[in-house]
């Protein structure tokens, strides 16, 4: 272990304090500054080769420092010289320790070093309170971090979403087990909990004599009862109690909150001035993100150990808590949210927010999507929920909710055949005005439109919705792309929202938000970001009005009549099915958007049989819910 001196010995005889008689008592011996300089120096270096003693050999002096702190671990202390005293053949001199032993405070404090003039030479007196005035012959000084509180991520209404929970940790106490039967130990319990045999079995076998080597963490009555009952029977394996912090389950937005854990071997490489090995940290998501606002401040505890292994403290450096990170999220509706989405086995997800404020209360991914999240960062073909912009969009170029267009069975453009979806009702086929074509959601009549639109047209429009530019939201957030089309075909394809549109689940309940508000709605999850809206050709009043009209003939009249008994205020929606390729064979992605009073709502669903049937009944039983 290598210790710091605070300054050059230079510097130490600057800030000496002498009295007039520090010399060997007659003036013309030696001088006992000299001697202390050196001390101080030996104490911070752990060199002891120029210094006397009186009764050791430098090399036993220095065997016995390194014992005492090295439980200071890679602490480095600082040595100052103060007074220094000389009286015939003795003198003392006063000794100034400073340990950092957090990054904001250190421990400081005096101890006296005894001189004996031996043989016209100063020769310092060895004992172990030269480190610290109180220490005993056989007492060693060992310092504890004292991990700090980490803040709570809270929700709406003040409930708390991540904080401190009861876990059992399960592992292989090697102060309870021989060393030769430590790896068979290891074994069984690796294999009892399913965890890599090997690699824990190595971290067993290279333990300490006293160290627990944890194999796994449950939470408090998670612990499966095989495993309860199965790792008494284990020499050495025992169970631990603790707190972590945690979501209500270990499914709860775990894709947008992220886990916390002991920091990664490059993070420490990365950052070794805010990271050590063993500290714990945010790993991913939020907790990854806003890290140094959950962590707070560790504190340190100093303790005096005695041969028989008993503390008693000499300092302490009390630790402050995180700062909590305030989301939007409400625990009740991300809980259902995550409920109807538990046994959909594609990939899928459901965003809710409110319109008056933007604030996403429920932001859930399916178990289909394998821990990633598409709920705010997916990118998906949107479908005909994306007709709820291409109606604005005719709208600012002259067609009005009453305009007829042309609905026929199939269109072609360039060679390229667009047809309605499976189930589009015969009765709606023909010359219908541009309500009843979104509230059966015809392809073929928007299509026909697409001479109206210029190239930006379709961008202007999908802004004034919250959709194609993009904020930063403090987490990751997917606003969308509505891409110029390069050529006719891509342009009658962008209209039913397939093309060159994409769009996230967030987004496109940021859509129906905005139309549900009469204005652009940005999102937001964070209390603390302050989001700037963007400058868009804002919704006209008139144009509000038409879309929410028409988006309410989705439900009375057109595929969206599942909604229509939903208690509460009025439901408007729209429901949306997009082709994809997978593996050779064409597959659809089902959406359905839907706003009701001051909550607005996307269901997004991988592969389903449309918007309807598939998405449909899953935003139904969230609204029934949320009542």
């Amino acid at each position: 272990m290598r210790f710091r001196l605070a300054g050059p010995t230079a510097l130490l005889l600057l800030l000496t304090a002498c009295d007039s008689s520090t010399g060997s008592g007659d003036g013309a011996g030696p001088d006992a500054d000299e001697a202390v300089a050196a001390l101080a120096g030996a104490l911070g270096s752990g060199e002891f080769s120029d210094v006397a003693f009186t009764q050791v050999t430098p090399q036993a002096a220095s065997a016995e420092y390194a014992e005492v702190v090295e439980g200071m671990g890679e602490v480095e202390p600082s040595v100052e010289v103060g007074d220094v005293s000389a009286q015939s053949d003795t003198a003392t001199a006063t000794l100034t320790w400073s340990w950092p032993v957090t990054a904001e405070e250190s421990w400081t404090y005096d101890s006296e070093a005894t001189l004996n003039l031996v043989d016209d030479a100063w020769q310092v007196v060895w004992s172990r309170e030269l480190v610290e005035p109180s220490l005993g012959a056989a007492t060693t000084l060992d310092l504890t971090p004292v991990r700090a509180a980490r803040g709570d991520i809270v929700g709406a209404r003040g409930l708390k979403i991540v904080t401190p929970r009861p876990v059992v940790r399960l592992g292989i106490d090697r102060g309870q087990v021989p060393q030769a039967r430590a790896a068979a130990s290891a074994r069984r319990l690796a294999a009892l909990v399913g965890v890599d045999v090997a690699p824990y079995v190595k971290a067993v076998t290279g333990a300490g004599e006293l160290a627990f080597v944890e194999a796994i963490v449950y939470r408090a009555g998670e612990v499966p009862p095989a495993v309860g009952q199965g790792y008494e029977r284990i020499p050495g394996a025992r169970a631990l109690g603790d707190d972590l912090p945690l979501a209500p389950s270990r499914e709860f937005a775990a894709p947008i909150l992220g886990t916390v854990g002991e920091v990664t071997a490059e993070m420490v490489a990365e950052e070794p001035g805010r990271y050590e090995p063993g500290d714990q940290a945010g790993l991913s998501g939020l907790q990854a993100r806003y890290d140094e606002q959950l962590q707070g401040r560790p504190g340190a505890v100093v303790n005096a150990v005695g041969s028989d292994d008993k503390e008693r403290e000499l300092f302490r450096i009390d630790g402050a808590a995180g700062d909590p990170l305030e989301l939007t999220m409400d625990v009740d509706l991300q809980s259902e949210a995550e409920a109807l989405l538990r046994d959909v086995a594609p990939s899928s997800a459901i965003v809710a927010l409110r319109p008056s404020t933007g604030d996403i209360v429920a932001a859930a991914n399916g178990s289909g999507t394998e821990g990633q999240n598409i709920a705010t960062f997916g990118q998906f073909a949107p479908g005909s929920t994306f007709k709820t912009v291409t109606s604005l969009a005719l709208l600012r170029a002259g067609v009005t909710p009453d305009t007829p267009l042309p609905c026929t069975s199939t269109v072609t453009v360039d060679g390229k055949r667009f047809k309605n979806y499976s189930d589009y009702p015969a009765s709606a086929i023909g010359r219908i005005p541009l309500r009843t074509a979104v509230a059966h959601s015809c392809n073929t009549a928007f299509i026909s439109q697409a001479s109206r639109l210029e190239e930006l047209d379709l961008f202007d429009a999908a802004a004034a919705l919250g959709l194609g530019i993009d904020h930063d939201l403090g987490f990751p957030a997917y606003f969308g792309q509505v891409e110029p089309a390069a050529s006719r075909t891509e342009k009658a394809a962008n209209l039913i929202g397939q093309g060159r549109i994409l769009a996230s689940p967030m987004v496109m309940a940021t859509v129906v938000a905005s139309v549900q508000k009469g204005a652009l709605v940005v999102p937001r999850l964070l209390r603390s970001v302050e989001v700037t809206e963007p400058d868009v050709d804002p919704l006209a009043p008139g144009e509000a009005a038409a879309l929410k009209s028409m988006l309410r003939g989705v439900v009375t009249e057109g595929s969206g009549r599942a909604l229509l008994d939903v208690p509460g205020p009025e439901v408007i929606a729209k429901t949306g099915t997009a082709e994809f390729e997978r593996d050779g064979r064409v597959e659809t992605h089902a959406w359905m958007i839907a706003a009701q009073g001051d909550l607005a709502v996307a269901v997004f669903v991988e592969q389903g049989v449309s918007g309807s049937r598939t998405a449909g009944p899953i935003l139904e039983a969230f609204l029934r819910a949320a009542r």
